[in-house]
């Protein structure tokens, strides 16, 4: 475990305003109490809490990935509309203790679904 620093910065703050994740012409997640994670020179991720997310179109996949500062992602596909997006979905289950705050959260990767919306 690393923890976040001057040379790899990470900060969680709530996000302003409604977030909204559309697939295959569906809300997938929509939320008012989104989290937005900015990390390094990466693009900031919006994490959306499960209750607000439509888990029943979400399949959990047997992939994991780790990340030295947040921990082990697990991963979601989409089904719906006819239409599959593998792996679209990461979630921090157990994260590290600095992260604790997306433990329940949902992040969707931009190129895999149709929107994230917000505003």
């Amino acid at each position: 475990m690393k923890l976040p620093g001057p040379d790899h910065p990470i900060t969680i703050t709530p996000t302003e305003g409604r977030v909204r994740v559309t697939f295959a012409g569906q809300v997938v997640a929509e939320t008012r109490r989104a989290l937005t994670l900015r990390e390094a020179s990466y693009p900031p991720v919006q994490y959306i809490p499960r209750e607000d997310a439509a888990m029943a179109l979400l399949e959990h996949r047997p992939r994991r990935t780790h990340c030295p500062y947040k921990g082990d992602a697990s991963y979601y596909s989409i089904a719906a509309g006819g239409q599959r997006a593998e792996d679209a979905v990461w979630s921090y289950e157990d994260p590290f203790p600095a992260m604790e705050q997306i433990r329940g959260y949902l992040a969707f990767y931009p190129d895999r679904v149709e929107a994230i919306e917000l505003g």
